[in-house]
Order: structure tokens, then C-alpha cells, then sequence
């Protein structure tokens, strides 16, 4: 048995080697300047992190093969020195004992998604910007295409009145988009001439359908022609609606009863400029009255004859209709209506040129002259004697246009043909 005082010594010595264990808080806190600053570190690097993964995001839009580059060098050198961090911090505080492999594995799952809750944060941000920028281009793209609108309405309205109303009306500032020169008058004078083809077409198919003579009828138009082909009394009908439609070319009005117009150069081309573009039929509906809509009536009156429309369709209803002041949808008059058109337009620009265009005629008999005719048949056998070739038919007139001429399209009778 030990005395007293043996026994206090050993139980002090047994005291001393005992070993308390400490809780992880406390461990963790004998060194908080140290935790302190890697805890900086951390969100200093997560911060750079972010920054340099929205830099390669813009640097994709656009499209910078550069900044992509240096972009993504960025990125991978702050998740290394995360990555560091992280190494650092599990060297220097191992993980409490307490703590589960299966809430450990469940901590990195809910920060790695963390992590991408964040990343996705960052492109929704900017997929929303982007799309209030593109939102906001469209607008102003959109308010561009009305106010377009709005001037192209406001200008076609200025060039129907021009060319439609019974009274014109001059815009101070004028509107020429077009040049006005002799090569746009000539262009006009061609057109003409092909749409008088183009009408005699339908014209003659309809006058076989429905029993004409061609032959005769030929040759009531201009008895004394001789022609090299049959298939050459084609142009006695197109001289037929050629000297209907140019009756009157040389006045101003065009043979047009009209009041209270103002007659100037500028209200002529603004005229021009109104039908060029536009569907004949679709400016008459609007205005049946209109000089051009005058014009087109008394046209039809005197190309087609009435015994010719009752042939052509058993009464005379169209042509009565015209009288009475319409304008038939009917396929036949939409075809008068694009020949109309044409010697509108030619004779609204011969008369906005300072001086005006004059138009001159050749009479059937008189001599050929190359310097003021042209010959629609081109493969003609010349003879050798003095006699100079004859006019049969004219098909298109001529036109002085200032120091210039413009010849006209005669057939010569007499001729013969190279085969």
C-alpha cells in the first residue's frame, strides 16, 4: 500500500499523459489570420474566374479567334490557382472525422452545382441583353420601313394625282426619278411600235375566228400595195390601229376635251413618271374620268368598228358600255389598254421636252428615204434601174427630237424577197 502522498504523485503523472481530443472549431481556429486570408484568395480567384469566362463568352460574338485565345489561357490559369487553393486548404486542414464519405460526396455535388447555377447566371444575363439589343434594333428597323411607307404613299399619291386628275397640280419641289433624255424618248417611241404588233395579233386571230377576209380587208385599208408575202398583210392592219391611234399626236391635248388644266413641261414628265409603273386598268378604276381614261375611250371608239366588235361578240355591249363612260374588265380591252398606254405615254414625253418632240407621217406612194424611213422587211432585193422604192404602208411614224430623227417604219410596196 502506497502512502499518501505517493499516491497524489502518481495520479498527477497519470493527469499529464492523458490526451483530451479537440474540437474541429477549435482546430481550425488556432490559425484564423491564415484562414482569413485563404478565404480572400478564394473569392478573389472565383471573382477573376468569373470575369475571364464572361470574356470568352463576348469573345465568341462576335466571333474573335484572338480573344478567344487569350481568353481561354485566362480562364484555365485561375482554375488552376483554384484548384491550388483547394490543394493548400485539405493539406493544411484535414477533414473532421465526423463527417460521413456520403455527405462529403453530397457537399462537392451541391457546390459543383452552385458553380453551374452561377455559369448559367452569367449567359442568361447575357442571352437577355443580346436579345433587348436585337429587340431594340427591330424596332427601329420597323419604324424605318413605316416612315419609308409612309413617303412612298405620300409620293405615288402626288404622281396619281399628276397623271389622273382633271386638274393639275405642280409639286414645288418636284420629283424626277428618272433622267429626261432623247435615248428615254427613243426607248418610248420602241415600245409603242412593239405594242401596236402585239395588239394587231389578237386583233386578226380575232377577225379569222369570226369569218373576216383578210385579203380584203387588207386591201380596203390600202388598195394599191403589192406585197412580196401573203404573210405580209400583217402590216396593213398594224398601219390600220398606227393611224388611229397617232390621229391628233401633234396637238397638245391629243384631241382630248379637257378644262381647267394647267399645261406645263413638268406637269407632262410628272404625267410620264405617274403611268409608267403602273397597270392601266388599276389608275382607270380609281379615276374612269380622268384625261388618260378620255383618251382610252375615244381610242377604242374609233380602232374598233362597231361592225368589227359585233362580230367579234354577237352584240355591242362593250362598246356600249365604253360610251357610257366605263372601262370593261374584258381580256380584249385590258390588250387595248397596254397598246393605249404606250402612245399616252410617248405623246406626255414629246411634250416635255423644251422644244417638243414633232411627229411626222409618210404618205403611202411616196419615195423611199433611208435618212427618214426604215424598212420593217429587211431582206429586200434592190434593182439595179434608177427608180427608187415606193411606200405602201406606213406602220410607225417618225420623230424630230431637237437636231435629231428618228425614223419612221414603212412597208415598200414591190419588193421582192431574198428567199
Amino acid at each position: 500500500m502506497l502512502p499518501t502522498g505517493a499516491k497524489e504523485t502518481q495520479l498527477r503523472e497519470s493527469n499529464s499523459q492523458k490526451v483530451h481530443p479537440q474540437p474541429m472549431e477549435e482546430a481550425r481556429n488556432q490559425n484564423p489570420e491564415a484562414m482569413e486570408t485563404l478565404i480572400s484568395k478564394i473569392f478573389t480567384n472565383i471573382s477573376s474566374l468569373k470575369s475571364a469566362y464572361i470574356q470568352l463568352q463576348s469573345a465568341h460574338t462576335p466571333y474573335d479567334p484572338d480573344k478567344i485565345h487569350t481568353a481561354d489561357k485566362l480562364v484555365i490559369s485561375e482554375l488552376k490557382n483554384l484548384s491550388e487553393l483547394k490543394h493548400f486548404y485539405r493539406e493544411n486542414n484535414p477533414k473532421p472525422v465526423c463527417v460521413s464519405p456520403q455527405d462529403s460526396r453530397l457537399a462537392a455535388e451541391i457546390q459543383e452545382q452552385q458553380s453551374l447555377l452561377k455559369t448559367y447566371e452569367v449567359m442568361v444575363k447575357k442571352f437577355q441583353s443580346e436579345i433587348q439589343n436585337k429587340d431594340s434594333e427591330i424596332h427601329q428597323l420597323q419604324q424605318q420601313i413605316e416612315e419609308a411607307s409612309q413617303k412612298r404613299a405620300k409620293l405615288e399619291k402626288n404622281l396619281k394625282l399628276r397623271g389622273l386628275s382633271t386638274k393639275e397640280s405642280e409639286d414645288e419641289n418636284g420629283f424626277f426619278p428618272v433622267d429626261l433624255t432623247p435615248d428615254l424618248f427613243t426607248s418610248a417611241v420602241e415600245a409603242a411600235a412593239k405594242a401596236i404588233h402585239d395588239f394587231s395579233k389578237p386583233l386578226i386571230n380575232m377577225m379569222k375566228a369570226a369569218g373576216w377576209d383578210l385579203d380584203a380587208a387588207a386591201n380596203s385599208i390600202e388598195p394599191d400595195v403589192v406585197y412580196a408575202k401573203r404573210a405580209h398583210k400583217k402590216y396593213a392592219f398594224e398601219s390600220y390601229i398606227c393611224q388611229r391611234m397617232f390621229s391628233g399626236f401633234e396637238l397638245e391635248s391629243f384631241s382630248v376635251k379637257s378644262d381647267d388644266i394647267t399645261v406645263t413641261k413638268e406637269s407632262f414628265f410628272h404625267q410620264f413618271l405617274a403611268l409608267r409603273e403602273m397597270d392601266p386598268l388599276d389608275m382607270l378604276g380609281q379615276n374612269p374620268d380622268s384625261i388618260f381614261g378620255k383618251f382610252c375611250r375615244s381610242k377604242y371608239l374609233v380602232v374598233v368598228h362597231p361592225k368589227m366588235e359585233a362580230s367579234f361578240f354577237g352584240n355591242l355591249d362593250q362598246r356600249n358600255y365604253v360610251m357610257g363612260g366605263g372601262h370593261p374588265r374584258t381580256p380584249f380591252y385590258q390588250a387595248f389598254l397596254k397598246l393605249t398606254k404606250t402612245i399616252w405615254l410617248l405623246h406626255r414625253l414629246a411634250y416635255s421636252f423644251e422644244p417638243n418632240v414633232k411627229v411626222f407621217q409618210v404618205k403611202g406612194g411616196s419615195e423611199f428615204s433611208d435618212v427618214y424611213m426604215e424598212s420593217v422587211v429587211k431582206n429586200l432585193i434592190m434593182d439595179d434601174n434608177d427608180e427608187k422604192p415606193k411606200v405602201g404602208l406606213m406602220v410607225m411614224p417618225g420623230f424630230w427630237i431637237g437636231g435629231s430623227v428618228i425614223q419612221s417604219k414603212v412597208y415598200l410596196s414591190g419588193m421582192k424577197v431574198a428567199e
